[in-house]
């Protein structure tokens, strides 16, 4: 998997507990097209603090022009943005 850190857009559910589950993101391609990707699968949820700053890890999965897909996202607790970290 390639790190991209890329800033998406995203429409997320949050538990009682404040906890993040994403749904799906809207980022720009390559030609400034906007792609909006549904996450179909979270494989794996974690948390991780990186210089101080706590971050949910989520590895997900779903069909990316026709061909599955595993990627990752993270979600900054801090400042709350969204972030697709590798593809």
């Amino acid at each position: 998997m390639k790190i991209l850190m890329k800033p998406v857009e995203m429409i997320a559910w949050f538990t009682r507990d404040g906890v993040p589950n994403p749904l799906k993101y809207k980022l720009q391609n390559e030609n400034k097209e906007n792609v909006t990707i549904s996450v179909q699968r979270i494989i794996l949820r974690q948390e991780e603090k990186l210089a101080g700053n706590r971050m949910f890890i989520f590895r997900c999965q779903s069909i990316i022009g026709g061909v599955e897909r595993i990627f990752e996202l993270k979600y900054e607790i801090n400042t709350c943005k969204w972030f697709l970290y590798k593809m």
